[in-house]
């Protein structure tokens, strides 16, 4: 699904569409999902109709629905910024420094 040739209403259909689907895999009905999530039936329905909801409302639909873990996927960590790898970059460790004398493993060796 091409999101970005998508408007805004076209998104929250697709996204009410989908949370429709998974409500309805877990044999869920809206009364029950709107119990588990904590928020009003109009919440359920105004967010399955594509009509949406405030962000709270969505969040706790998808608590309810086990789907929180998949946010990591929407919006991934950030890595370092190039400021803190140039930084990084004068202590990067460039190679080992092998076994020191006196300092090898116990118990004798080979």
């Amino acid at each position: 699904m091409d999101f970005q040739a998508m408007n805004d209403k076209a998104i929250l259909r697709e996204l009410g569409i989908r949370i429709q689907r998974r409500r309805l895999a877990l044999n869920i009905s809206q009364a029950e999902l709107m119990r588990k999530a904590g928020v009003a039936r109009k919440v359920i329905q105004n967010i399955e109709s594509g009509q949406g909801a405030s962000l709270k409302g969505f969040v706790r639909t998808l608590r309810a629905l086990g789907l929180t873990t998949e946010l990591g996927l929407l919006f991934p960590e950030p890595g370092p910024s190039p400021l803190e790898l140039a930084k990084l970059k004068g202590r990067e460790r460039l190679r080992a420094s092998g076994l020191r004398a006196g300092h090898g493993s116990k118990g004798g060796g080979a």
